[in-house]
């Protein structure tokens, strides 16, 4: 799944490749959006920690590479990987689709939506964040900002009610965590100001010094 070209699929396979991964879902414990509880003080924001490919929500943001296509290492530990690997080979190709259409790599800051296939999200909204360097720029947190804002104007457009976003441009991408959770905050908390949609945003976090920023930062 990881190593192969994007490429027509046929029926065959997807019949068995979706058998599996839906089995293999079966395995898994299944969080819906609507039960995880909001913050006291931001009652749309809320905070869950776990595999956001078990996330039953409208939509899930997917730190993507800017060829949109996810990752081609088998086994490598990013978001981008699980994600692919639990959609299926349906999402690569729609991905493909979507960017020979285009005819040029995505850019930094800017997202697409693609369905979510054999995840329990309904929708995966594909962002590609800023890779610092050393210290982050002001063009830095500008493009990390307009990763959020591109993300949440599609839920609006879509009128999703639920999106989860994980921690864009951290990790691999060298992103300062508490940096990036307070551009992350902040922008989400304005553009919800000022739109109906989506009406409950989850950050989803994955370690133990994510989940106190964003604690942190909520309370």
């Amino acid at each position: 799944m990881n190593t192969r070209e994007p490429a027509p699929l046929s029926a065959e396979f997807l019949q068995i490749q979706d058998q599996f991964l839906q089995e293999e879902q079966q395995t898994k414990t299944i969080t819906s959006a609507k039960d995880i509880p909001t913050s006291s003080r931001y009652p749309r924001l809320a905070i869950w920690r776990g595999d956001i490919t078990t996330l039953q929500a409208d939509a899930i943001v997917n730190a993507a590479n800017s060829s949109l296509l996810g990752c081609f290492i088998p086994c490598h530990n990013c978001i981008d990987n699980a994600i692919h690997s639990a959609a299926g080979l349906q999402l690569r190709e729609e991905c493909y689709q979507i960017m020979n259409a285009q005819g040029h790599q995505e850019a930094t800051g800017q997202a697409k939506i693609t369905k979510g296939y054999n995840l329990p999200a309904t929708y995966v909204i594909h962002t590609v964040g800023p890779i610092v360097e050393d210290i982050p720029t002001d063009k830095d947190i500008q493009l990390l900002a307009s990763c959020y804002s591109s993300s949440l104007q599609i839920a609006q457009e879509r009128q999703l009610a639920t999106i989860a976003f994980c921690c864009i441009s951290t990790g691999v991408f060298h992103f300062p965590q508490q940096q990036a959770a307070e551009i992350a905050v902040h922008t989400v908390l304005d553009y919800l100001d000022k739109h109906q949609y989506p009406q409950k945003v989850i950050f989803n976090v994955f370690t133990d010094s994510d989940e106190k920023i964003y604690q942190q930062l909520l309370a």
